[in-house]
């Protein structure tokens, strides 16, 4: 089930917000905490989906600042209003009776709130909240770190009877979707942005529309997009749409990750069937992988995990992605030849990370004269080395010979849209200019290359050949382009 909390300040607005969730909420959360005059038999006759009534105090996250046997009176008054559910904290249920909860059709729900970590062990608080008598346990903690959505995974799946767990904040998001998949009796949804009560709760559209729960279930195998950031990314949308598209039940989450060996180890035991792999992590995740294949091994980057029976294999679809993406462009612009765009070309890499060695190690097997950039120069330096290319420190920009100037760095990326790689000066009418970034569509360095008279090319030709090659290898199915362009399009283009 999915729930709305409703945290609107006055009668009218809350009513209000409750006849817009019941279209699209299985139940609905009233946070009596937030209204300053609740009126609650109101609230309970107005109803037309199931009511969780809520009066959180202060000391569990809450707003009610009230005495506590005025905070708990309320309580028994929605009990006796026969309200649907009411949520109790663990550290009062024992103020609610038990015989006097079971005399109406009204359940009872035990939450605890651990606003700063999630406990490494959580069975024994689990096995205590139970013998409360509830009806249903809820458990919420903070995630520190990704891999403590492994913590509530467990206890999910050490569970009986009706348990709603999950993790606050960004790096909990992930336990929110996948509240089906981890066997959760709900999850919570913000009804739209601004509205949400809990650090991390994802609003209802885009779980509806992106994640797609209603197609969840315990045997959905999970994809997922390893980075930081990941906010940004349009992937989650482009692979579910696929899913769905090509009746598979399977689902793409983002992995927000900090250390990248830490999140591979820990998340084996979900049984994770794929991966893509954007910054930082395209590198440094090669030494926790069990194989990898040919391209993916002489680059020394990876964007693609397989899960082939428990083996997690590295590819790289990067490097052709971007080749065609600029092939394309020579020869649509009519400054290629058919069957020869590279040789002999001077092209310009700005960066020195994961994208970077995949596309200079393309280029340079197709005969162009590749120079790296970096910001920190050693880093150049090194990816020359493995390349066979040359490279020079940032400044020497102006003093470099350049048909083609790739940025394959994050600068001008959403959401620091105003940044860019080069100074407008430095771009000549001769040129042609590839953004690796899809997201914004079209950078500030296109803009400005663009008045200059280059001939441009943003990331997302490049993300689309990429994602269409990452599908295939996960489910052995091609999906049309066709189709992730016209995804992608109505997103990032307002299409």
């Amino acid at each position: 089930m999915i729930c709305i909390p409703i945290i609107a300040n006055n009668l009218d607005d809350a009513l209000q917000d409750m006849k817009e969730a019941s279209k699209v909420a299985d139940i609905i959360e009233v946070r009596l905490d937030y209204l300053k005059k609740p009126d609650l038999k109101c609230i309970l006759e107005r109803r037309t989906k199931p009511v969780i009534i809520t009066n959180r105090p202060v000391r569990e996250g809450g707003k009610f600042e009230g005495s506590e046997e005025e905070r708990i009176s309320v309580l028994k008054l929605a009990i006796q209003l026969q309200a649907d559910y009411v949520d109790i904290e663990h550290d009062s249920i024992q103020s609610i009776p038990g015989d006097t909860a079971r005399r109406v059709p009204t359940k009872t729900i035990v939450s605890y709130h651990n606003f700063r970590e999630t406990p490494d062990n959580l069975i024994p608080l689990y096995q205590r909240l139970r013998q409360s008598g509830a009806d249903v346990v809820k458990m919420v903690t903070h995630a520190n770190t990704i891999t403590d959505n492994v913590k509530i995974y467990r206890l999910l799946q050490q569970a009986h009877g009706h348990l709603i767990s999950f993790c606050m904040g960004e790096c909990g998001m992930i336990s929110r979707i996948l509240y089906k998949k981890f066997g959760g009796y709900l999850t919570f949804a913000s009804l739209r942005k601004g509205k949400e009560s809990a650090p991390g709760q994802i609003g209802i559209q885009d779980l509806l529309t992106i994640y797609q729960p209603q197609r969840q279930g315990k045997e959905t195998d999970v994809y997922g997009l390893i980075g930081n950031p990941v906010s940004h990314s349009i992937s989650p949308l482009i692979h579910n749409t696929l899913f769905k598209e090509m009746n598979l039940k399977s689902t793409y989450v983002p992995f927000k990750v900090e250390n990248v060996g830490d999140f591979i180890q820990a998340f084996r035991e979900l049984d994770v069937k794929g991966y893509s792999v954007t910054i930082p992590h395209k590198e440094s995740v090669l030494h926790h992988l069990d194989a990898l294949e040919p391209m993916a091994k002489k680059i020394g980057a990876v964007n693609t995990i397989v899960n082939k029976d428990g083996q997690l294999i590295g590819f790289n679809t990067d490097c052709k992605s971007a080749i065609q993406a600029l092939e394309d462009l020579l020869q649509t612009s009519g400054m290629g030849t058919e069957n020869d765009h590279f040789t002999g070309r001077c092209v310009t890499l700005l960066g020195a990370g994961g994208a970077s060695r995949a596309i200079a190690f393309g280029l340079q097997e197709r005969g162009a004269h590749v120079t790296v950039v970096n910001r920190k120069y050693e880093r150049a330096q090194s990816l020359a080395r493995d390349v066979g290319c040359l490279s020079r420190e940032f400044g020497d920009l102006p003093e470099i010979k350049t048909d083609i100037l790739i940025n394959a760095t994050p600068a001008g990326m959403f959401p620091v849209v105003n940044e860019t790689p080069v100074d407008k000066n430095q771009l000549k009418p001769n040129m042609l200019v590839f953004d690796t970034i899809y997201n914004p569509a079209e950078t500030r360095l296109l803009r400005e290359a663009k008045a200059q008279g280059c001939k441009i090319v943003g990331g997302l030709p490049m993300f689309v050949n990429q994602a269409a090659a990452q599908f295939e290898l996960w489910t052995g199915i091609k999906p049309p382009l066709k189709l992730i362009e016209e995804i992608a399009g109505k997103k990032l283009l307002g299409e």
